[in-house]
């Protein structure tokens, strides 16, 4: 599995304000260039509290991009991927739409009735906790491959970003940081979670590039 973090911070490496709404970070430019990475994504994922704040639909906003992905036998957006593990997603959200195939990632402790709810409102459930009742992404990604999911575009949120870090999983990362500060302790930040305290993941840089009024980063491990 390839996975791709995308991710647009505030100078200050804000996602959102502390009230956790959408803040319009980047501009038109770099949001073209985020749909140019979902389109060549096979999933795009993201975790259930960018659900719950966002409503996102994740689908591809360039209607020639999905004409390509179905000229090349593909489906016309990628799938879309939660990391849910107790099932919080509301039913009526639009990520589960008909528009892609959506995989809810739960635990154990998910609620068995929640989940036939959600498979009835068209979610396909894949059951991937750990032991401590969180989503165990080794597992999720191999669970994604059989169903031909090769390369993943993460997209969010802090805490998806710090386990994917902390398992080792990301292959490439680029970061639009944005020329405004948000502030406030409480507020999401690229790696929420635990956080490190040693053995720091370490990133090669390999490009930098002026976007719309920011800069975009380009990383890989």
């Amino acid at each position: 599995m390839y996975v791709h973090v995308n991710a647009a911070v505030s100078v200050d490496g804000k996602l959102s304000s502390r009230r956790r709404e959408q803040v319009r970070i980047s501009g038109d430019a770099d949001f073209d260039r985020v749909d140019r990475i979902r389109a060549a994504a096979d999933a795009v994922l993201v975790g259930v509290g960018t659900v719950l704040a966002d409503d996102p639909h994740l689908t591809l906003d360039e209607e020639d991009r999905r004409v390509q992905r179905l000229r090349a036998g593909r489906s016309g957006n990628p799938a879309r991927v939660v990391a849910d593990s107790r099932a919080r997603t509301p039913t009526d959200a639009r990520i589960l739409d008909d528009e892609a195939t959506t995989y809810l990632l739960v635990s154990d402790r998910a609620d068995p009735d929640r989940l036939d709810e959600l498979r009835e409102a068209g979610a396909e459930v894949l059951a991937v906790g750990g032991d401590d009742g969180r989503v165990d992404f080794g597992v999720a990604f191999d669970a994604l491959e059989s169903e031909g999911v090769e390369r993943t575009m993460v997209e969010g949120g802090g805490e998806v970003i710090f386990s994917l870090f902390d398992a080792d999983l990301v292959d490439e990362l680029t970061l639009y940081v944005g020329s405004l500060v948000i502030g406030g302790r409480e507020a999401p930040t690229l790696a929420d979670g635990e956080g490190f305290v040693d053995d720091f993941p370490r990133l090669n840089l390999v490009d930098v590039e002026r976007v719309d009024d920011g800069v975009l980063l380009s990383y890989e491990r």
